[in-house]
């Protein structure tokens, strides 16, 4: 079982010190405990955190007494991704739990790598129900059994540990295999120049029509001054 070391703490600390200390601020509750603040070491806690995840029982040792938990949710800073919080969720060893076990998907699929189809993850993750000790920290998925198209992996397909009863109903789609459907390229349909060169031409005449009106008066103008011939 994994284990992690864990002080109490005062609840009205200041919790920018504890951290720029090196420690995080955590909370336990549940199975009947009290809910307790103490802290926990950064790095001791992100190897714990990586390798336990939030599906595999955590001895939380302090002094007083040791404390069988999950790690219930972690807060984390929006820009650094540290932990700043850490709840625990205390368990009794000898009482099965439900929980979600992340699923990982291993092999290669013949249908994918052949190019007929896409592979598609229906499920990230399935509830199940197990004793403490007995909780996985995720469960594979061998893709490797897609061959063609239509082809699917369900719940019942998953191979779970000994003593694990999956909640999700067995039927429930993991993954599949959907044919590939290829993107057209949409023609562009061809300028027709003539009818541009029109249009311009047009628009040239139409323009040059009033200077040429313009003019017209400005001639008779000019005639009526001519001197008549004695």
């Amino acid at each position: 079982m994994f284990a992690i070391k864990a002080l109490k703490r005062d609840s009205g600390a200041k919790l920018a010190v504890l951290r720029k200390s090196g420690e995080i601020p955590a909370v336990f509750y549940g199975a009947g405990k009290a809910t307790t603040s103490i802290s926990i070491p950064n790095i001791e806690f992100k190897k714990v955190w990586r390798d336990a995840g939030e599906s595999s029982a955590v001895k939380v040792t302090m002094e007083g007494g040791d404390i069988d938990a999950l790690i219930h949710e972690v807060q984390v800073d929006p820009v650094t991704d540290e932990p700043i919080h850490v709840d625990f969720l205390a368990i009794d060893m000898k009482k099965k739990i439900k929980v979600k076990v992340p699923l990982e998907f291993e092999g290669v699929s013949n249908a994918v790598k052949s190019g007929i189809g896409n592979l598609v993850k229906v499920l990230h993750e399935i509830e199940i129900e197990a004793l403490p000790a007995d909780l996985p920290h995720n469960l594979s998925v061998d893709i490797s059994k897609l061959e063609g198209l239509d082809n699917n992996i369900i719940v019942s397909d998953i191979k779970l540990p000994s003593g694990v009863v999956a909640i999700t109903h067995g039927t429930e789609v993991v993954a599949s295999i959907v044919a590939q459907v290829e993107e057209k390229e949409e023609v562009a349909a061809p300028i027709d120049l003539s009818a541009i060169e029109v249009e311009k031409k047009g628009k040239k005449e139409e323009e040059g029509a009033p200077a040429a009106d313009a003019a017209a008066p400005a001639k008779e103008e000019k005639a009526e001054k001519k001197p008549e011939k004695k």
